[in-house]
Parts: structure tokens; sequence; C-alpha cells
């Protein structure tokens, strides 16, 4: 493998982040911050605890996934995007790099990105509620499967895209509102039956129950189905980068 030109695109990509630290980093925190302030101090008055745990702490891991997917679609589909707009692209699908390393460098460097911002929200958290996580490996397994799968979903979103509206058009108005529906800030319990099957359809219940098991060993799904969902959307992600590559869907002429 070339790992000269994957670090070349790894550190590119990495440094673009320390040149827009307020966007990357410093907007999603203060926003999770209000989220904190917002659901915490005002609802959590009104619902003290969930399943035994305090409403404050019982958010977390949803607020957690909630910047994780947005910021892993968003770095990764900007990622490539602008290569395409710039035109670059071609010098990039040229060069002595296999799909496969052009695919490891691009999304790694998202993924990273998003696991700072993610470590970054679970320390800004205990600045406002008192938290614990009892399965801290499973944790970190959850956060990197979803960091990898969402910043490969959000590289064939910047292929995609032929816009820049087009890079916001999935995280803004199909991800967020999953995410907000997908039991961030409740349990699926706390619904009607009908619409508890309903939400099950939803993929991301799938991610906050299995990151919010790994936290407080209560989940609305079960930990083996929460982690089959993650890797059946990674290995679809996966395939779907192939068949781009391999046909060269928005790439070539």
């Amino acid at each position: 493998m070339n790992f000269h030109a994957m670090r070349a695109i790894y550190v590119f990509e990495m440094a673009r982040t320390w040149r827009t630290l307020l966007q990357s980093i410093i907007a999603p925190v203060i926003s999770t911050s209000l989220y904190f302030v917002v659901f915490g101090a005002a609802i959590g008055n009104r619902i003290t605890e969930i399943g035994g745990i305090s409403y404050g702490a019982f958010i977390v891991p949803g607020l957690v996934m909630l910047s994780l997917l947005t910021q892993s679609i968003s770095n990764a589909s900007f990622g490539i995007y602008f290569p395409k707009f710039t035109g670059t692209i071609y010098e990039i699908l040229s060069a002595p790099l296999s799909y496969l390393e052009i695919t490891i460098a691009y999304v790694g460097a998202a993924a990273t990105k998003s696991l700072i911002l993610a470590a970054i929200i679970l320390i800004t958290a205990e600045f406002f509620v008192p938290l614990r996580i009892d399965h801290p490996v499973w944790m970190l397994a959850f956060l990197i499967l979803t960091a990898l799968t969402f910043s490969l979903f959000g590289f064939i979103i910047g292929i995609w895209a032929d816009g820049f509206e087009k890079l916001q058009l999935v995280p803004l108005l199909i991800v967020t509102p999953l995410t907000f529906l997908g039991g961030s800030f409740y349990s699926i319990d706390m619904l009607p039956p009908f619409w508890q099957k309903v939400t099950l359809l939803n993929p991301v219940v799938y991610l906050i129950s299995g990151f919010r098991w790994s936290f407080f060993g209560v989940a609305d799904v079960s930990l083996m189905v929460s982690l089959a969902m993650t890797l059946f959307f990674l290995a679809a992600c996966v395939v779907l980068v192939g068949w781009i590559f391999k046909t060269g869907y928005k790439l070539k002429a």
C-alpha cells in the first residue's frame, strides 16, 4: 500500500480542521453544551429519571451520537467534494493510489475528526452532569464503528453531490431528524406501542441504544441487535463505495 500518499491526504485533511477550528470543533461543542443547559436543566427538572438514570446523564449518549453522526457526514462529504469542485480529483485518481487507499485516507481523516469532537463533548458533559461509563471498551467500539460508518456514508454523499447545497441536504433533512426521533432525548419505552414499532424502523435507534448501553447498562434494544445493525450499515457503505469506484459514478466523465 502507498502509505506515503495516504499519509499526505490524511495530514492535509486534518490540517484543514485546525484551520477551521471554530467551525469544526468549537461550534459543535457550544451547540451541544446548549442542549445540556436546555434539556438537562429545564426539562430535567420535570423528568427526573429514566430507568433509574438522571435525565441529564441519560441524554449524553444521544447528544454525542447526534454530533458524531452529523460531523462524520459533514467532514467526509466536504473532504471528497472539494477536490471534485476544484478539479483536483482527477489528479488523485491518476496518482499511484488504489481506490481503497483513497477511501482509507479520506474516511480515516473524517472519522478521526469526529472522534476528537466526541471526546471533547464527553469531557464537556462532565461539567454538566454526573457521568459514568460501565463498559468503556464497548463505548469505544461503538464510537469507532459509528464514526467509520457515517464517514463512509458522508464520503458517498460527497461523491453524489453536485452542489454545496446537496452536501447539507441529507444531514439536515434526514440524519438530524432521525437522530432526534431515535431516542436521543427519551426512551422509546415511553412511546405508545404502535409508535414503538414504528420507531424500530429508524436505524439510528440501534446506534443510540447500543451506545447508551455502554454507559449505563440499559438499552431500548439488545446489544447484539445494535451491533449487528451497525455492522450491516457499515458493510452496505463499503459495498456502495466499491461500486462507485468500479463504475466511476460521478467521478469520471
